[in-house]
């Protein structure tokens, strides 16, 4: 590893919630293929926890507005799944609007860097809800609800990571939001 390559790899600055680091060093990951990497598996790792911040706000707010107007199961899931791919987008866009991107383009990073890394989440986070007994009839004053959703966030996040360092070390999803913030 070179002087620039390990002082690359030292800087961990963050700009709105994203760890600011330069294409040129995500294109240096991909050439490492599977080698470990502590850096990429941090920059994964942020990228994830960005990624759960959107998906926990939808899904929190899905379930308390689908328990509000009295729907049950599929439809409060789809709305904390519509209302996790909102939030997540929008706290890319928000990041990349303020550093000069237009509405649209930041739009078009927001779906880039969060498609898949959101997607994954909804469906290991949601998968683990459905699958334990009983989840989705406890109310929102039951403890147990919302130890239950903590632990699916928390499962998301391990299962996430790892696609998102891929992705990252492949100059994809969370690299794209990276080369606006500079």
């Amino acid at each position: 590893m070179d002087h620039s390559t390990h002082e690359h790899h030292q800087h961990h600055g963050h700009v709105q919630g994203h760890t600011t680091h330069g294409h040129a060093g995500h294109e240096d990951h991909a050439s490492h293929g599977t080698q470990a990497n502590p850096a990429s598996w941090m920059m994964a790792a942020s990228a994830t926890l960005h990624c759960l911040t959107g998906c926990a706000i939808g899904e929190v707010l899905g379930v308390v507005i689908g328990t509000a107007l009295g729907w049950h199961g599929a439809a409060t899931i789809a709305l904390a799944i519509a209302l996790a791919f909102v939030f997540g987008y929008a706290l890319t866009m928000r990041g990349v609007m303020r550093a000069g991107l237009s509405f649209k383009e930041a739009l078009k990073v927001a779906l880039a860097a969060d498609t898949i890394s959101i997607a994954v989440m909804e469906i290991v986070d949601n998968g683990f809800i459905l699958a334990m007994p009983g989840a989705m009839e406890m109310g929102l004053a039951d403890t147990r609800f919302w130890l239950i959703l903590a632990a699916a966030l928390a499962i998301a996040f391990v299962v996430t990571v790892p696609i998102n360092r891929a992705l990252i070390s492949r100059g994809k999803g969370h690299a794209v939001v990276h080369r606006h913030h500079h």
